[in-house]
């Protein structure tokens, strides 16, 4: 079960992103090879994709907020010292967590109103609110990310632990 969790922990999006590029260009190579050597199109085949670049778009944002790469002046948070860029980053933490907080109750009536709709999409006959629940799920993997982030500066930032921060920490931009 721990290392269950370490992994979701570690490498959930990271799995998920990669499945779908693997997933998006295995089902565009069959449309590829339908239309030029079957002589058929697929109908379903680029809603797929579509859907499926969806979810990994708003993944991505949950990848990037846990491998801290955001856009900063980085010239700006390099004139502090450790402390003081711990400090910065706890406040820019902050204001991004308000910010999708903010937007979570906006996904929820998005996602609401395509689940009372009952809207299927026209080829796969896919129930849209999979699709809507795109930005829902990411929001709270965003947040759960953010916090984990803002757990980490904290450390650094009133206790000074120079081991708070994970091994596999991504380069910051």
């Amino acid at each position: 079960m721990k290392k269950a969790l370490f992994w979701l922990d570690s490498s959930l999006e990271e799995f998920l992103m990669a499945a779908s590029l693997v997933l998006m260009t295995l089902i565009m190579g069959i449309q590829v090879f339908s239309r030029y050597v079957l002589g058929a199109s697929l109908s379903w085949s680029e809603e797929l994709t579509r859907y499926i670049f969806v979810w990994a778009g708003f993944l991505s944002v949950s990848y990037c907020t846990k491998r801290c790469v955001s856009i900063k002046i980085e010239q700006f948070v390099a004139m502090f010292p450790r402390r003081g860029k711990a400090v910065f980053k706890l406040v820019n933490h902050t204001f991004e967590l308000v910010f999708f907080f903010y937007l979570m109750p906006f996904a929820v009536k998005y996602l609401m109103s395509a689940i009372e709709s009952g809207q299927v999409s026209p080829a796969c006959r896919i129930p849209m609110y999979y699709v809507q629940a795109a930005p829902l799920v990411s929001f709270l993997l965003v947040s759960l990310r953010i916090l984990q982030r803002w757990y980490i500066e904290f450390h650094v930032a009133w206790k000074g632990e120079e081991g708070a921060a994970p091994a596999k920490e991504g380069k910051e931009k």
